[in-house]
């Protein structure tokens, strides 16, 4: 497969993903209102991993398996596991106590995070441009906390999860680039799922304990499709696209997961669209749009000053 070929492919896989990641965002909107927080995102990435890994395992669908050393599950570990489920946990509260549409526009400001952690600041007009891109994106963040900070009616715990989403999954899909370089994505995908539920399993429990669970078929319906939809397919074509390219590259696409979640979120639940959410969001795009193009290119401008 040519080079072209091959980006078109990861392109289109990638925009597959955060439109089955909004249908998630959704689903998972729905069910944390009834259902335990870390209990639904722990389960949901256990049975999730444990599928994408007997497939991995036995059969041939989705490369070959390569056997793990003992230093690459220690890595997968801390690095894979433990990373995504400080994510699902800041995920699916920030679902649980605010609007789904936020929650996805703060993890649309993640790529920022993203280019700012593969380089620190420096005398060139690359790195005013990534930082001037950074700024936008947190004005845009600030505009969504606002209204929390200005009014009751939001809820302030929510927006504050909502952001440390955003920055954990920079934080997830740094570690996973790093990861990359030894274990193919998919595997890095289907171990780092299970390994998350494994270490998000007594805290789940402890939250059925105390809260109880609404066991029945929708909740068990919207669950595995969520587990489907939500975590093995997107996962295992998103882990793959971090093996080719670059972390940034790669969470641009990122910036469709408000649209596609609001949209999901608007015809199945009925979520409004608020002034204040498109204007977050106009400020975030174009902070992440700044921050992928290069400027002194187009301008001919001297990389250094």
């Amino acid at each position: 497969m040519s080079e072209q070929k091959n980006n078109t492919a990861i392109g289109g896989g990638l925009l597959l993903t955060v439109i089955l990641w909004g249908g998630n965002n959704a689903g998972t909107k729905w069910l944390v209102a009834s259902w335990p927080p870390i209990w639904t995102g722990g389960t949901r990435f256990l049975l999730a991993g444990f599928i994408l890994f007997a497939v991995l395992r036995f059969t041939n669908w989705l490369g070959e398996y390569q056997p793990l050393t003992p230093e690459h599950r220690h890595s997968l570990w801390l690095r894979g596991g433990l990373s995504l489920a400080a994510y699902i946990v800041a995920f699916c509260w920030a679902l649980h106590l605010t609007a789904a549409s936020h929650v996805a526009l703060y993890l649309g400001a993640s790529p920022i995070w993203a280019l700012l952690w593969e380089e620190g600041p420096r005398r060139n007009w690359a790195s005013v441009r990534r930082y001037g891109a950074a700024l936008l994106a947190v004005t845009g963040v600030l505009v969504l906390f606002w209204p929390a900070l200005k009014t009751a009616n939001t809820n302030l715990a929510g927006e504050f999860c909502g952001l440390a989403s955003s920055l954990l999954w920079a934080n997830y899909n740094h570690q996973s680039r790093v990861l990359s370089a030894n274990i193919p994505g998919v595997q890095i995908a289907a171990n780092a799922m299970w390994m998350s539920g494994v270490w998000l399993m007594p805290f789940g429990l402890i939250e059925v304990a105390a809260r109880g669970l609404a066991v029945d078929a929708p909740h068990l319906g919207v669950q595995s499709l969520c587990i489907l939809f939500g975590g093995v397919v997107p996962y295992a074509l998103w882990n793959s696209a971090l093996r080719h390219w670059r972390t940034s590259r790669v969470m641009l696409f990122n910036n469709f997961i408000p649209l596609t979640t609001t949209v999901w979120v608007y015809l199945t639940l009925g979520e409004p669209i608020t002034p204040t959410f498109c204007a977050a969001m106009a400020l975030i795009v174009a902070g992440v749009a700044i921050g992928q193009m290069d400027w002194a290119k187009i301008f001919r401008m001297p990389e250094s000053f």
